[in-house]
């Protein structure tokens, strides 16, 4: 079983992630800032006590605008 950690898990590419893992096999654990206490309506429903053993992590946790994006491609 892989573990896998996902910062950013209650946005919409973090949701998206998590349930793909999961459906792979994964042991998937989240992070989320605490303005997102409320809003976990994305990944309720994928919530179960998890076990460690291999590790991956995903960083999807940066601050973005689109705008400014195009503007300063990296």
């Amino acid at each position: 079983n892989t573990f896998s950690l996902i910062t950013g898990v209650t946005g919409q590419d973090g949701a998206y992630l998590s349930e793909f893992l999961l459906k792979k096999g994964y042991t998937v654990h989240g992070l989320k800032r605490r303005s997102s206490l409320f809003n976990t309506d994305r990944i309720d429903h994928l919530y179960q006590d998890p076990h460690i053993e291999n590790h991956e992590i995903y960083n999807l946790a940066a601050m973005s605008h689109v705008h400014v994006s195009f503007e300063t491609p990296e």
